[in-house]
């Protein structure tokens, strides 16, 4: 099945017209992007969007074998000329099944926003999923689900919807994933490439061909992640937006409940409002048995705060105590620690703090809280795959 994405942006484009913001005023050339449109086998169009011919023409193509035009969202704005010839454009209400004249089956999806998702599945064999802006499936069976060979959608709009797919098996470890109706809500450019990495998937320029069903590599998902930064420099909203996409997420709080500190609480709860609700939480520090086990994806929040307690643990604040074995017994337990890492076969990506950029600390005690996290970090770092340094709010890679 050969498919053409003759725009890949959001229903009002890219950059936006009259636009002022940073995204829109770097979205020029190659970043350009038209509403997002579906050309399959010459024969099918989803989405007739304003200059669908003109962009058909562009890549190669021509609107003259279509045979069937169907929308996936109420269109707002200016009408659109339809090119002579082609057929009228319409909705297929949510389940139904069409059966076209070039031997494609296609059965609209029901979304849990307005608009329809459509899946297309070629004479051959080969499966198609293209979902709305701002849409994801509502009702998809769970289980027993062939994953399909290509999923067109929304991918920085709505992570979930994927997180859902991936949940029913609709998407699969070798389902392609494009990902469209990119608007400037969301980053361009190297950082867009690298967001979509993380989830699995790509973007692509207007006018690209692809072919449904042959043999891509699917971006490589790092598995072990460390996030660094300072305080309220974006690392945590960067550590939980690598893992949107997931099924299943164990978010592992190692600072706990602090009896009496409403200003805590109230920090703890504007974390947990930001993730998704089908994400788990476990209070506690003791990472090892998480990392050898099996199971979901662990973002753990934060190494800062784990070391913090295993100082607690061995009296490493006191002077005394840290020359007669403490120093030993912390050591002992960050060893454990980078071993687990070392090890595990769990999807991680771990939050940790740069405290060692600033003032220097006024006691003997922070000054070894400081040294301990900076050898905690970088021993943590060598066994990721990706580590990433973030500056308000913007992500730098170090590693991968």
């Amino acid at each position: 099945m050969e498919l053409t994405l003759l725009g890949t942006g959001a229903p009002l484009g890219l950059p936006r017209p009259g636009c002022p913001c940073a995204v829109c005023a770097l979205s020029r050339g190659p970043r350009v992007r038209a509403a997002t449109s579906l050309l399959v086998d010459g024969a099918l169009l989803l989405d007739l969007t304003p200059g669908a011919a003109l962009a058909a023409a562009r890549a190669g193509h021509s609107l003259v074998g279509v045979r069937q035009v169907l929308l996936t969202h109420p269109h707002d704005g200016p009408a659109v000329e339809v090119p002579a010839g082609l057929p009228v454009a319409g909705r297929v209400p949510d389940g139904r099944e069409l059966t076209l004249i070039s031997g494609h089956r296609v059965r609209a999806v029901a979304m849990d926003s307005p608009g329809t998702g459509y899946e297309v599945v070629s004479a051959d064999g080969e499966r198609l999923l293209y979902l709305p802006p701002g849409g994801a499936p509502a009702g998809l069976p769970d289980g027993h689900r062939t994953p399909y060979d290509m999923v067109v959608a929304d991918v920085t709009g709505r992570p979930d919807a994927l997180a859902r797919l991936r949940a029913t098996g609709a998407v699969g470890a070798a389902t392609e994933v494009i990902a469209v109706h990119l608007d400037h809500d969301g980053p361009t450019g190297a950082e867009l490439d690298r967001r979509l990495a993380s989830a699995g998937a790509r973007a692509v320029p207007d006018g690209t061909t692809l072919y449904v069903g042959d043999y891509h590599e699917v971006p490589d998902v790092p598995r072990r992640t460390l996030v660094t930064g300072g305080a309220r420099s974006g690392k945590s909203v960067e550590a939980e937006r690598r893992l949107e996409t997931f099924p299943e997420v164990l978010y592992v709080a190692t600072g706990g409940g602090r009896e009496g500190d409403q200003e805590w609480a109230e920090r703890v709860g504007l974390h947990r409002e930001r993730r998704p609700a089908s994400w788990r939480t476990a209070e506690t520090c003791d990472l090892v048995p998480l990392l050898g086990g099996e199971g979901p994806a662990l973002l753990v929040d934060c190494l800062s705060l784990w070391l913090t307690d295993a100082m607690d643990r061995v009296g490493a604040w006191d002077d005394t105590a840290w020359e007669s074995g403490g120093r030993e017994a912390l050591r002992e337990r960050t060893a454990e620690l980078v071993a687990a890492v070392r090890a595990t076969r769990r999807t991680v990506v771990a939050v940790t703090n740069e405290v060692g950029s600033g003032v220097v600390p006024a006691t003997a005690a922070g000054r070894r809280f400081r040294d301990e996290l900076g050898r905690l970090n970088a021993a943590f770092a060598d066994e990721c795959e990706e580590v990433l340094f973030v500056v308000a709010g913007q992500p730098f890679v170090l590693r991968g």
